[in-house]
């Protein structure tokens, strides 16, 4: 049938493939190339000559248009995206050790008290201006008779182990601070404070008389009774909690590396606590360097070991490479003074102190430290006393050499006698390289006085010195060049008053004035703000007059971070250096663009 044939354009027709037709094919086309190549643009290039100006102005007047569109584009994009901190990483800190224990309630050196920060919760802390602020408090209330303090505690704080936190936790750790047998390293003397637990999250604390400052020692760490409670208190230290402690603060441990056992160089790794009542923080993981030496710690942020540093001197700050690393230099609630002992034979005479305090420049001292340092002539920060606050007698050389001569020192060459007595002063300084520099300045400027000096640097973290018991406690110096923590409170009862010059009292000076105890106790006993400041001052008159200490300088803590890292800022008040952790929850390392919310 017809429509069984193949139809035509079914059929394929046969081809083949011939080299030399193909091969005069391209010769054609490259010869018909090159004379359109010759015609229209060799030729004819001559005419581009003419207009050439036409030419250049139009690719330029197109580039300056594209340039135009380009930047019209980024800064559209800039209009609608900012820059802010990035979440995740992993912040490293070098820090002065030894870590011995990470127990909270042991903690004496700079790196176990950063670890007790990052790994523990407070009642109350101290927030990012300086105040006292809720930590696992949420309110504090006091009776009529301002003896009996009742405290609420969130319902939402958990240990790390998942165990909720409770009212009992803080009564079990009063009682842990309250116990001799425990030798913990807290300052507070809670053995006449009575805590009874109301209910899971509600508890009383009962003093004896009225302590105004009070709520400023409620800023103790809190430890877990569900692990601790079965554990004899005089083993606590020796528990394996030391080691691997379970705590309800912002980061938990997830492990120690030993790096050099003989240098007690080690690295303790924290991760961040996702559970933590007040919110996640921004950094994953946070790891402490522990190092045995400020030089070691300078060291390490020059081969990039670390990305921040706490714990250096002022001094240490001139070998910081300042393109890298930003510095933070912020004053703290401390003072260095130069203490003396009033019990002593030559320092038993006010005149003599008085002049020493006439004769000493802290201008001259303070311009040694390379931070610089505000002045400090009180026993008090600058501001925590207001009205008519006493003023210390300025530098006045001849002056103070005069008070010398009418009180019998006469001056023979380079030095002075009484009665054949040379006047001579030990001063006891602690190892510090800004501790140093002040301490020869100081000397220098009493042999201008006509006096004696002999120092001695002594390292309070070596147990072989024993420099608690056979310096401070015995007071075995004439002059302590020290570092008082004044505080947020202006309560300095433990450093002033008659009571406390024993051994295990901090009145170094031995001070004892009837006017000056009657108004510190006074002051302690009133929470009025406006009479506990009249009380003070009155204190504060005598003491300048009586001179048992001088003023050097308010201390500074300096904070080193790499200009990649959010982290502690000079704007902050602080209390004391540990208190940078304050908002570390905001914390981060490097930075992420984002797109703004209309």
């Amino acid at each position: 049938m017809q429509d069984d044939r193949p139809r035509g354009w079914q059929r394929l027709k046969k081809t083949s493939f011939n080299k030399k037709d193909l091969s005069r094919r391209m010769r054609r086309v490259e010869g018909v190339t090159v004379r359109h190549a010759r015609k229209f643009v060799v030729k004819r290039w001559s005419n581009a000559r003419e207009v050439r100006r036409h030419i250049i102005t139009w690719v330029v007047a197109t580039g300056l248009l594209i340039s135009a569109i380009g930047l019209q584009l980024m800064w559209n994009q800039q209009s609608y995206r900012t820059s802010t901190v990035a979440s995740g990483g992993t912040y490293a800190e070098a820090v002065l050790g030894p870590v011995d224990t990470l127990n909270p309630l042991f903690a004496t050196t700079r790196a176990e008290e950063a670890a007790s920060h990052l790994l523990f919760s407070r009642l109350f802390a101290y927030d990012t201006t300086g105040h006292l602020s809720g930590d696992l408090a949420t309110n504090l209330a006091v009776n009529n008779t301002g003896t009996v303090y009742t405290v609420t505690i969130r319902p939402d704080a958990r240990w790390h182990d998942g165990i909720r936190v409770t009212a009992k936790d803080v009564a079990f750790t009063i009682n842990l601070l309250k116990n001799p047998s425990v030798h913990t390293t807290n300052p507070e003397d809670w053995r006449s404070i009575s805590v009874a637990v109301i209910n899971d999250t509600t508890l009383s604390f009962t003093l004896p008389v009225i302590i105004a400052s009070f709520p400023h020692a409620l800023t103790f760490p809190i430890l877990p009774e569900h692990i601790l409670g079965k554990v004899e208190p005089n083993a606590i230290r020796e528990n394996d909690f030391g080691r691997s402690p379970i705590g309800s603060g912002p980061f938990k441990l997830r492990f120690v590396q030993d790096i050099d056992v003989n240098a007690g160089r080690k690295i303790i790794h924290l991760a961040r606590n996702s559970d933590y009542y007040r919110g996640a923080s921004k950094l994953e993981f946070f790891q402490l360097h522990v190092y045995d030496t400020q030089d070691a710690i300078v060291r390490a942020l020059a081969i990039d070991e670390v990305n921040a540093a706490s714990g250096l001197s002022a001094t240490n700050l001139s070998q910081i490479n300042r393109s890298r690393y930003d510095v933070e230099t912020v004053p703290i609630k401390s003072g260095v003074y130069a203490l003396l002992n009033t019990t002593r034979e030559i320092l038993k005479d006010k005149v003599v102190r008085q002049a020493l305090q006439r004769g000493t420049n802290t201008k001259a001292i303070r311009d040694q430290l390379p931070a610089g340092a505000p002045a400090l002539d009180l026993p008090f920060i600058a501001n925590q006393l207001s009205g008519d606050v006493p003023k210390v007698a300025a530098y006045n050389l001849k002056e103070a050499q005069k008070m010398l001569d009418d009180a019998g020192w006469v001056r023979t060459g380079t030095t002075r006698k009484k009665a054949g007595v040379e006047l001579k002063l030990t001063i006891v300084a602690t190892k510090d390289s800004d501790n140093e520099r002040v301490l020869e300045t100081l000397v220098g400027q009493w042999r201008d006085l006509g006096i004696v000096v002999d120092t001695q640097i002594v390292d309070p973290s070596d147990p072989a010195q024993r420099v608690f018991q056979d310096i401070l406690q015995p007071r075995n110096f004439d002059v302590l060049l020290y570092q008082l923590t004044i505080g947020a409170d202006p309560d300095v009862y433990a450093y002033w008053h008659s009571s406390q010059a024993s051994p295990r009292g901090l009145n170094f000076s031995n001070y004892s004035n009837p006017i000056s105890d009657d108004a510190l106790v006074s002051a302690r006993s009133r929470l009025e703000p406006s009479l506990r400041n009249i009380k003070y001052l009155t204190f504060a008159k005598e003491w300048v007059a009586d001179v048992p200490a001088i003023g050097l300088y308010q201390s500074t803590t300096q904070y080193v971070h790499s200009k990649t890292a959010s982290a502690s800022k000079s704007s902050n008040i602080l209390v004391s250096p540990i208190d940078r952790y304050s908002d570390i929850l905001y914390w981060s390392v490097g930075a992420r663009s984002v797109y703004k919310t209309p």
